[in-house]
This record gives structure tokens, C-alpha cells and sequence, in this order.
């Protein structure tokens, strides 16, 4: 999911896997891989569990997807937008009321809202693999999604508003949808003209972050 500038306390510190830190984390390690675009086969088929947990490459792979997605500017980024058919997705993103969240997530699932407690959103959303359009897209302004977290420890968090939105986005990416499947035909068709007239200037930008950044 794209990035742009709930928790209504006074606590404005950065949140790492819903932890308060007193610092922001940076995304320094990893590497930046391609991000897939519409129209690639793994973005269209619900990805695999990752079973096994706490390895090297489950690491390393979570390392890559947070340089990839700060290089994009994301605010999140599933595995299958890096081709990897594995059920993970990162998200760093500062939400409506100033506070950064951090974190990553494997094999999630959304709990859910009852409808007496559901409140739809009508707010414009891109994606990463869907470089250059925005689209109004409707969702629910709270999302609760649990999991685990790459060492296989329970994981759940709670998003409201704009977060609650990118954790609602990179789960469907998991289960093989975007945000486009959410739109009518004729906005479908809108979006796909727009990012084929813009995906070459974004791509050309990525690249010139991944390099400014020596990645």
C-alpha cells in the first residue's frame, strides 16, 4: 500500500510491533527487490503459511521487505509484491493522530467486526503494485488482525483509521486480491490506463531512492 502523511492518547511515541519505543525505527538492513505489478500471476493466489518460523530466511526476508517498501515509500508491503508466495506482510506507517507504527506479521488473520460496530470509510488508497493511480475505496475504520511474529510469538494488533486501511490492504494482497477488485469496471479500467502512463517515472524514481540510499 502506498504512504502518505486511533489512538486519540497523548503518547505520540513510535510503536514497534505495538510496542511503544523511544526512538523511530529505520529500515537499514535488507535488500531492495522488484516490486510486482497487476497482472503477475503470484498476486492473484492466496499465498502459502510460512511453517516454519525464527529462521534466517524469514528474517532476512522481513529485512527486505522493510528496505523495499521504505525505497517505494510504502506504508506497507506483502511478501507476494516481492514474489515471495509466503503469508508475511511489514507496515510503517504514521496513522491520523501523528504515531508511527512498525511491524511485520505472519499468517494473518482480520477478525470480524460486527456489523453494529463496523463504520465504513470512503478514502482514497493506491498500491505499490498498482504504481501511479488512487482510487476511493470503502473499508471499515478499525481492523484487528492476529498472527504470529517471525520467531513464531502470538502476535495481535489493532489499527484504526489509515492503519486500520493498510492492514486491511495487505491482507487481501495475501489472499490474491487489490484494491482494484473493490472498484467498479469502468474505475478498474480508469486506474489501469493511469498506471500505465505513470509506471515509468515511478519506477525511475524507486531506483533513484534504492541508489541515493546504496541499495
Amino acid at each position: 500500500m502506498t504512504g502518505r502523511l486511533e489512538n486519540s492518547s497523548q503518547d505520540r511515541r513510535a510503536r514497534v510491533q505495538g510496542r511503544p519505543v523511544v526512538s523511530g525505527p529505520e529500515a537499514e538492513r535488507g535488500a531492495v527487490h522488484r516490486i510486482t505489478v497487476v497482472g503477475e500471476d503470484v498476486l492473484r493466489r492466496r499465498c502459502q503459511e510460512v511453517t516454519a518460523f525464527g529462521t534466517p530466511e524469514l528474517s532476512r526476508l522481513v529485512d527486505d521487505m522493510f528496505a523495499t517498501n521504505r525505497v517505494a515509500r510504502g506504508a506497507g508491503l506483502a511478501a507476494n509484491q516481492i514474489g515471495v508466495d509466503l503469508q508475511v506482510f511489514v507496515w510503517d506507517i504514521t496513522d491520523d493522530w501523528g504515531v508511527r507504527h512498525v511491524g511485520h506479521i505472519v499468517n494473518p488473520v482480520l477478525d470480524e467486526i460486527p456489523a453494529e460496530h463496523r463504520r465504513l470509510v470512503d478514502e482514497s488508497e493506491g498500491c505499490l503494485s498498482v504504481p501511479g493511480p488512487y482510487r476511493v475505496v470503502s473499508r471499515p475504520d478499525r481492523a484487528v488482525v492476529r498472527g504470529r511474529d517471525m520467531d513464531g510469538a502470538p502476535l495481535v494488533t489493532e489499527g484504526r483509521g489509515y492503519f486500520a486501511r493498510c492492514l486491511q490492504h495487505e491482507t487481501d494482497h495475501l489472499h490474491g486480491r487489490l484494491y482494484l477488485d473493490r472498484l467498479t469496471r469502468r474505475e478498474r479500467q480508469a486506474a489501469l490506463r493511469e498506471m500505465a502512463e505513470a509506471k515509468d517515472e515511478v519506477f525511475a524514481r524507486r531506483a533513484e531512492r534504492a541508489a541515493r540510499l546504496g541499495k
